[in-house]
């Protein structure tokens, strides 16, 4: 049977309600292993793959379910249809990575899961972008054009990266012990309120801390004026606090053992944490942390084999998957694709395809100031 033929049989099975993602994803993988798709999201993969390509690309990731979805729903597949493993790794901060980007060898870090324009520029500035070719993504057509202009502004008009999801850094609290109508009143204030003493969590991340301490002194995150209040601002906050956390699954896990009753915390993690029927809500403040993530590819990798990778990771059937599988919204422009039933009732969703009800992190603000805050939040954080 013609390859091309039993792709879009697969695809019309599964729009018609005869198969689950999970088959589909399963039989496309099957398919691209035995016979080499040339058609779909496969897009040639298996017969490309023949030519001169590499055994292995690598990925890092931020770990927990998101690394998991794209395990399950765009690496395996990739390699069964390809050949070329997908080595994934992860990281705990953006900070962490870039060090072991600058310590390793060039191409021996291929692609990796950016969070923010401002992380995205950061590794541009240091030189470590590629020009991709587009022509090889045109699933890069799908994407919210809110999402990619940042990124084009940054590289001068070209992408060096797939923008793949967003999301917010909002307030989760334990709806036992905080009501609804208490955290909108007080907002990121109460991240320093004492009455939460011992119960009150955060992510040991410099950002984050500077951008709330903004949020709880009632200033506007990308042109603070009063730093001083800021720094005061984050004392209080680690004063009250139970810890740091520095990862998804152990903000997870403070919440769900009810270590802690509120923090700030990532979309995705805490729609998790509803499914799994904990009794967390989740609370986006004015001016809440909102953010883009992509996949970047990093100076020295097969870019070739990244792109098609990026395509096929980007094919709605694949990109819907992982959304669902990570829970944070897909980058597609929902005004163009059929995001199903499930996305939009996610964390920061937005039906419109424009983002202009998040904030963003200015990239030149935050980039500019990070020598000197991330210092004096190493030192804050040490009980300066």
């Amino acid at each position: 049977m013609d390859n091309t033929k039993r792709y879009q049989r697969l695809l019309e099975r599964y729009r018609s309600g005869d198969l689950s993602r999970r088959e589909l994803m399963s039989l496309i993988g099957a398919a691209g292993l035995a016979y080499g798709l040339t058609g779909g999201p496969m897009g040639a993969l298996g017969k490309r793959a023949l030519a001169a390509k590499p055994d292995s690309v690598r990925f890092d990731g931020w770990g927990g379910v998101v690394s998991e979805a794209f395990r399950k729903y765009a690496f395996d597949p990739y390699q069964k249809a390809t050949g070329i493993e997908v080595i994934d790794g992860t990281f705990s901060s953006g900070d962490e990575y870039l060090s072991r980007v600058k310590a390793g060898q060039p191409g021996e870090f291929n692609l990796f899961h950016a969070s923010g324009v401002f992380d995205y520029a950061r590794y541009a500035g240091l030189g470590y972008d590629v020009v991709l070719n587009e022509a090889n993504i045109p699933n890069l057509e799908l994407v919210m054009t809110a999402l990619k202009e940042p990124f084009r502004k940054v590289t001068n008009g070209n992408l060096s990266c797939a923008p793949y999801d967003y999301g917010t850094t909002g307030l989760a609290y334990n709806t036992k012990y905080i009501s609804k109508e208490e955290m909108e009143e007080k907002g990121a204030k109460i991240l320093i309120d004492a009455k939460y003493k011992g119960k009150i969590g955060g992510w040991g991340d410099w950002r984050t801390r500077v951008w709330y301490g903004a949020l709880a002194t009632d200033q506007n995150p990308n042109d603070i004026k009063d730093m001083d209040a800021v720094w005061d601002a984050i004392r209080a906050h680690r004063d009250n606090a139970l810890k740091y956390w520095g990862s998804g699954a152990e903000l997870m896990s403070l919440l769900a053992e009810e270590e802690i009753y509120v923090t700030e915390g990532w979309s995705g993690r805490i729609a998790a944490l509803q499914q799994q029927g904990h009794p967390i809500a989740y609370h986006d403040p004015k001016n809440g942390f909102g953010w883009q993530e992509c996949l970047m590819v990093l100076k020295g990798s097969p870019l070739e084999a990244c792109e098609e990778l990026l395509n096929f990771m980007l094919e709605p059937e694949v990109a819907i998957a992982v959304a669902e599988g990570q829970s944070y919204p897909p980058s597609l422009d929902p005004t163009k694709v059929d995001l199903g039933d499930k996305i939009p009732l996610l964390p920061a969703y937005d039906a419109t395809g424009t983002l202009s009800q998040l904030t963003f992190a200015d990239p030149a603000y935050w980039n500019g100031n990070e020598a000197e805050w991330s210092k004096t939040f190493g030192r804050v954080q040490k009980g300066y």
